[in-house]
């Protein structure tokens, strides 16, 4: 079966809690949820069963696969985030939530979503761009979603302020299944200067699993 072979036992995905007003964002839902039971992959996930989240979490769940939602106490309410599916892990603060999420997770990727969506993407691409992990990151980029965004970063390639290693972090494709296959053939890169960083362990826990800590 094709899932034995993933690279991947988890993939992290962020995605807003609405549903957007396009059904192709949460046709992507389901079928990226879909594609990771097909390569046996489980889930990691902002907790919840409302928008998107709700949408790849259920497929997931549905198709036998291990979902780990991890949220904050504040929003465990039904009203907030609905039923999750799977297993919950509550948390005290955002900030312990994107660290929970990253660490348990070998790969990220991001659906169509909001502020919160942006600010759970932007960060594991710095540190993946500093060197704190080595995790892919994915756009899956909806009906040209993403394009803004991706030109906004071209932009700041064009400017100085973006490397042209730092922006080949970013993987990006219209498809589940092409974006899952790209980030199985991902290879990271790093410039001088990243590539002579040395984090401290306390650091890296946050957001790397401990077998992939250097010791």
């Amino acid at each position: 079966m094709e899932g034995t072979q993933s690279r991947f036992k988890r993939i992290c995905v962020f995605c807003g809690s609405s549903s957007g007003k396009k059904p192709t964002y949460q046709s992507a839902a389901v079928e990226l949820g879909q594609e990771l039971v097909e390569r046996s992959i489980d889930l990691v996930y902002g907790g919840g069963s409302v928008g998107l989240m709700g949408l790849v979490s259920q497929a997931v769940h549905d198709g036998g696969r291990h979902v780990l939602g991890v949220i904050p106490r504040t929003l465990m309410t039904v009203e907030i985030t609905g039923e999750s599916v799977g297993e919950v892990k509550p948390v005290s603060d955002m900030h312990q939530r994107k660290a929970e999420m990253a660490r348990q997770a070998d790969a990220f990727i991001a659906l169509p979503g909001g502020y919160g969506t942006l600010e759970e993407l932007l960060e594991v691409i710095t540190w993946a761009q500093l060197g704190i992990h080595r995790k892919p990151v994915g756009l899956l980029n909806v009906d040209g979603y993403y394009n803004s965004l991706l030109s906004f970063i071209d932009k700041a390639v064009d400017e100085g302020f973006v490397s042209p290693t730092a922006r080949r972090i970013i993987v990006s494709a219209p498809t589940a299944k092409a974006l899952v296959r790209q980030l199985e053939e991902y290879v990271p890169e790093y410039d001088e200067i990243t590539s002579q960083l040395v984090w401290e362990d306390v650091d890296r826990r946050s957001y790397v699993a401990e077998s992939e800590i250097a010791t």
